[in-house]
């Protein structure tokens, strides 16, 4: 990231888990955000998690995915046997 200064964030206990108090430039809206760990790095990244599904959901109504956006192997698999959007607030 060009141009992007280093901060520090302080790492602290809670309970049994570890916990990240981020400076103010860097909080989030809302409770709960996504979390993932770059298989390269070793980075973990946290993003904004959104409201809803509902502008990706208008967006695939609309038209707005390209008919290749998968190919055939992504398009030919199985149903699914969980709920993808079970943890998702509506």
């Amino acid at each position: 990231m060009e141009g992007a200064m280093t901060q520090i964030a302080k790492i602290f206990n809670n309970g049994r888990s570890q916990a990240v108090r981020l400076p103010a430039a860097y909080r989030f809206e809302g409770t709960t955000v996504f979390i993932r760990k770059d298989p390269d790095t070793g980075d973990v990244i946290l993003s904004r998690r959104p409201p809803s599904w509902k502008g990706l959901l208008d967006a695939i109504e609309a038209g707005g995915v390209p008919a290749d956006f998968l190919g055939p192997a992504e398009r030919e698999q199985e149903q699914a046997e969980r709920d993808p959007f079970a943890e998702v607030e509506q």
